[in-house]
């Protein structure tokens, strides 16, 4: 059973959500949640498996709320993803950068909602990768930034930054493997040592990394 907290001020657009993921056989939603704070007050007593968090609410804003729930060790092993009314939400890309797992357009499909929540729950936290780079990019170049590759890529092998740059290209396990010649199992265990030596949660902040170091150059993948 996947536990998820809904977190919106619009009481419309949570019962919407509530019901179609209530309606499921293996969700349960375990509460909701119309700020921030209470947010993040639920999640820590309910512990859920996924918090799918509004950007833009009162007292706490989604964005503070993501940061202090992938910031609480008691919370390890809850995802957060992002929900949004714009595709370049200007807060998004600040959510990734504070540990959300993905992100979400509300006008999701049906369908496509579930599964998302499915994924991120079975621990393959990116959603919608290339739309995830473009958006990133979209940012990147926007604020004209400098980035250059810093200390956190130091104890990286060479293949292994290899693979961290494919993985912000977009590219799933099995399309690195296929780019590197190298079995799934392989690049599987690549991406996994990349999560121990970067400290980082999942892909979200895997390409995130990679656009931040230099590693990834906006409009060339």
């Amino acid at each position: 059973m996947t536990r998820v907290l809904l977190a919106d001020d619009q009481a419309l657009v949570r019962a919407g959500f509530k019901a179609l993921l209530a309606s499921q056989p293996d969700i349960d939603v375990v509460g909701e949640a119309a700020d921030g704070v209470e947010a993040l007050r639920l999640a820590r007593a309910e512990r859920p498996d996924i918090v799918l968090m509004d950007v833009r609410m009162p007292r706490m804003d989604g964005l503070e709320a993501t940061q202090q729930i992938t910031a609480d060790r008691t919370l390890v092993g809850t995802r957060v993803i992002v929900l949004t009314t714009f595709e370049l939400d200007e807060y998004v890309f600040g959510a990734l950068r504070a540990g959300a797992s993905g992100f979400l357009l509300k006008d999701i499909d049906p369908p496509d909602l579930l599964s998302a929540v499915r994924v991120v729950a079975g621990g393959d936290a990116l959603l919608a990768p290339r739309l995830t780079r473009r958006l990133i990019e979209a940012f990147v170049a926007q604020d004209r930034a400098v980035v250059v590759e810093g200390d956190e890529l130091a104890e990286l092998t060479p293949r292994e930054r290899e693979v961290l740059a494919l993985v912000g290209r977009g590219l799933s396990n099995a399309e690195i493997a296929d780019t590197l010649v190298l079995s799934p199992l392989t690049a599987k265990t690549h991406v996994a040592r990349l999560f121990q030596k970067l400290d980082a949660r999942d892909r979200a902040q895997l390409v995130v990394l990679a656009y931040e170091s230099g590693l990834v150059v906006p409009g060339t993948g």
